[in-house]
């Protein structure tokens, strides 16, 4: 996720798919051509939101998450006990 500032979407999607496309070859990927564009209504800080994603679906929660978030493809570590890291300080 990027930070963007633009004066309308068009430019901040604009924006997005440059720095995408350079970030993809600086990282030996490929830029699939889709990036998504959000309004922040204050400035980015501490508990901001700076992306939001709604969709509707039927699935039950924990099918949901593993259909679009958790599909085991994804490239992340965990947190905590489990991942044996510590918890960051709160």
């Amino acid at each position: 996720m990027v930070i963007v500032r633009a004066d309308d979407f068009a430019l901040a999607i604009a924006r997005a798919e440059d720095e995408a496309a350079r970030y993809a070859v600086d990282v030996d990927a490929e830029y699939l051509g889709l990036a998504q564009a959000f309004a922040l209504v204050d400035d980015p800080g501490d508990g901001a939101e700076v992306f939001s994603l709604m969709r509707d679906s039927d699935l039950p929660p924990d099918e949901y998450l593993d259909a679009f978030f958790d599909t085991g493809d994804e490239r992340q570590g965990g947190v905590g006990a489990a991942s044996g890291r510590p918890e960051p300080p709160r």
